[in-house]
């Protein structure tokens, strides 16, 4: 009917094509939009990737992506948290046990202890209190209790086997993991013990010998960094390759325990006029998860050092080499058994767009980053 002939109809025809003209004139200026931004991002891509002061937090952070370490982190916050007050109840026990004639020292080690989660404060600290009973009631007590705070070390030795792509059939067994958890767990009750001591000193000091606790808490958090990616990961790690992380991660950690009783008493102050009661279990759960983070990333810098991990490509294809290595790592961790073997390979990549601005939209072709990788079991 709107073909038949009159003005009207030729009228609706003008204006039908009129819209469709401009629908592709706004398609095709969307087009050029999306390739502009392609052009700018591979351009970013190029530059980062020649500069290592760029190329490498990259890597670090597509390291953490690849490892979905965000998702291991949120399980040591969630473990963590459910871990910490059986934990500081028979650390107490044990305290009250050891100290039982000093309660002044008693009582300065369990501040010191409160200072580490400055989310705590008094809400927390007049709350614990020791185990009392029977000798046999005590011991049921401490080991049910240790037996839960190991959920913890558990969780951390996963996020770092993890973090090294170590192969599931090369992991430690559950003995051995067990032992590693209780000596990571001996490991921060002697940690605590000394910044104590530490502490104690820069109340007894002044002048240059008072700043020393700062010092000391900065090495102390240095070595126990150390020791503890060597004993949570399941393979040997040379000193060496774990000493820079452990390094960031323990300016990072006296960074945030600084700066943590400023933020935490904000957010606390906001989150109390929304959540009540709950904001002291919001706060706490938000800064476990962000120390989480903290000792993660700083093991994905030992990871992407060691194995030199970078420069990593934004947009792909195309991949770099050490895109290819992590893919093949990723792949790989999944060996259960002895006997099993995973086998990687990746289908063949078009060349790199060109480097100047009229490179086509769309320079590269070919299939994604996961989409050419193989994997077979025998």
């Amino acid at each position: 009917m709107l073909c038949a002939g009159g003005a009207r109809s030729q009228g609706w025809g003008g204006w039908w094509a009129g819209r469709c003209a401009g629908h592709g004139r706004q398609a095709t200026g969307l087009g050029n939009a999306v390739a502009w931004i392609e052009r700018l991002l591979r351009a970013l891509d190029r530059f980062q990737q020649r500069h290592t002061v760029l190329g490498f937090p990259f890597g670090v952070a597509k390291k953490f992506g690849d490892d979905q370490a965000g998702k291991h982190a949120a399980l040591l916050a969630y473990y963590g948290f459910l871990s910490l007050f059986p934990l500081l109840l028979v650390f107490v026990t044990v305290l009250g046990y050891a100290l039982a004639n000093d309660p002044e020292l008693e009582q300065q080690v369990i501040d010191t202890l409160v200072a580490q989660f400055p989310v705590m404060g008094s809400q927390i600290k007049d709350s614990i209190t020791a185990i009392q009973g029977s000798g046999i009631g005590l011991v049921v007590g401490i080991l049910g209790t240790l037996w839960g705070g190991l959920g913890i070390t558990q969780s951390a030795q996963d996020a770092m086997n993890a973090v090294w792509n170590i192969p599931r059939r090369l992991r430690p067994n559950y003995w051995l993991r067990l032992a590693r958890g209780l000596g990571s767990l001996l490991l921060v009750a002697t940690a605590i013990i000394a910044a104590t001591a530490l502490a104690q000193l820069g109340r007894i000091q002044h002048g240059i010998l008072g700043r020393l606790p700062f010092v000391g808490s900065l090495l102390l958090n240095l070595l126990l960094l150390l020791v503890l990616f060597q004993v949570l990961t399941g393979m040997w790690v040379k000193w060496r390759r774990l000493l820079p992380g452990a390094l960031c991660g323990a300016v990072g950690w006296s960074t945030l325990q600084t700066l943590g009783v400023l933020i935490v008493d904000r957010q606390l102050q906001r989150a109390n006029l929304i959540y009540g009661v709950f904001a002291v279990v919001l706060v706490l759960l938000s800064w476990m998860y962000l120390s989480a983070q903290l000792l993660l990333y700083a093991a994905e810098i030992n990871v992407v050092l060691t194995r030199r991990l970078w420069p990593r490509s934004m947009l792909q294809p195309p991949l770099t080499e050490p895109d290819r290595r992590v893919l093949t790592a990723l792949a790989e961790t999944e060996e259960r058994r002895p006997g099993q073997t995973v086998e990687v390979r990746f289908a063949a990549e078009d060349d790199p767009p060109p480097a100047g601005d009229d490179a086509p939209h769309g320079g590269t072709s070919g299939r994604s980053a996961g989409d050419g990788e193989q994997a077979g079991a025998e």
